[in-house]
Formats: structure tokens, C-alpha cells, sequence
């Protein structure tokens, strides 16, 4: 063989090295990409899989926050409706106290009407002691009934006749001019227990 022939066949064979070594850097090369794409993809499913996770999270907080909420909503109701409770079962009470014996106390009013008819004759007696003794009576019966929250209604002759507090039982021409469309006297007391009439004063008015 010619020098020529082996000069030509050792290019050959370089061409043919040098075609093998880029075929072989090209797969090289396409394997790099295919991990450098699949890398890539992890890495946008890693991120997705994050974001979810904190969408999730964020989520969760706001259930539990809106659920805190209407609980909060809920107990202060409770406690309004409590308090209303508290404030009306008191205020019942205390009416009620102040009421209690409303009855009783109705059944010994006549018996105190008689009580201050009795004195009016008694205090005619000259027999001073047994005027003392009586009055002494009469003034801690008195004072007794005040004390359960029994009070006569203040009335008198001269006063504007109020309906809503007196009871007319009939009408006279007044003595005096100034008298006329006012209370002339007082028939009956009246008694009322705490803030409640438990009987109306019974009056006489003028008339013109």
C-alpha cells in the first residue's frame, strides 16, 4: 500500500472517530437536557405542592377564625339575654317585696280607719294617761305598718283633684271660690304599699 492509501485511511478513520465522539456528545447531550428538564419539572411540582400547602393553611385559618367569630357573636347574645334576665328577675323581686301582704295589708286598713275614728273620740277624755296609752298604741301600729312599706297618700283639703290618685265620690258647690273645681274634704284615706295605690282616697269636690 501506498503512503497515499495510508495517509487517506488514517483520515478516514479520525472522520469516523470524530463522527462516533459527536454522536456520542449528542446523546450526552440530549440525556443532560431530558434530566435538566426533569429536574425543572420537580422543581415546578415541589412549588406547586408549597403554595398548596399554604392556600391549605390559609384556609384552614380563616374557617377557624369565622367559626371564633360567630362563637363570640353567640356568647355575648348569651350574656345579654343573661343580663336582661338578672335585671327583670331583680326588678320582680323587689316589686314583689314591696307588694307582699298587699292582701293582708288591704284587710287592716278598716281596722285602722276604726283605729283613727277611736282616737278622734278618745282624745275628748280628760283622763290624760289613758290618752297617752292609747295614742302610744295607735302611733307604733302606725309606725309598724310604715315600716312594711304601707304609707298614707297625702291629701288634703284645697288640693287639684287628680283621677289617676283620687276617687270622687260626689260634688257640692264649693264653699269658696277657691275651692271651687278643688277637693272640698276627705271622705276615706287612702293607703298605698311601696310605689302602688292599694286604695284610692276617697274625696268630695267643688263645684261652681
Amino acid at each position: 500500500m501506498s503512503k497515499k492509501e495510508v495517509l487517506k485511511d488514517e483520515l478516514e478513520d479520525k472522520a469516523t472517530d470524530v463522527k462516533v465522539e459527536n454522536v456520542v456528545d449528542g446523546e450526552v447531550s440530549k440525556e443532560s437536557e431530558v434530566d435538566g428538564e426533569m429536574k425543572g419539572d420537580s422543581e415546578e411540582e415541589n412549588e406547586v405542592s408549597e403554595q398548596t400547602e399554604v392556600i391549605e393553611e390559609i384556609s384552614e385559618e380563616e374557617r377557624l377564625t369565622e367559626e371564633l367569630v360567630k362563637e363570640k357573636d353567640k356568647f355575648l347574645r348569651l350574656f345579654a339575654e343573661f343580663e336582661n334576665y338578672k335585671r327583670r328577675t331583680s326588678k320582680e323581686r323587689i316589686e314583689l317585696f314591696k307588694t307582699a301582704g298587699s292582701e293582708l295589708m288591704g284587710a287592716l286598713l278598716p281596722v285602722l280607719d276604726d283605729f283613727d275614728r277611736g282616737m278622734k273620740e278618745i282624745d275628748k277624755s280628760k283622763d290624760k294617761s289613758l290618752v297617752d296609752g292609747v295614742k302610744l298604741i295607735h302611733n307604733k301600729l302606725k309606725d309598724t305598718l310604715k315600716q312594711k312599706n304601707l304609707e298614707e297618700v297625702t291629701v288634703e283639703q284645697g288640693h287639684t283633684f287628680d283621677s289617676d290618685i283620687h276617687e270622687a265620690i260626689t260634688q257640692i258647690p264649693a264653699p269658696t271660690d277657691d275651692l271651687k273645681g278643688k277637693i272640698v274634704d276627705v271622705v276615706e284615706k287612702g293607703y298605698k304599699l311601696g310605689d302602688k295605690i292599694i286604695r284610692f282616697p276617697k274625696v268630695v269636690i267643688g263645684i261652681k
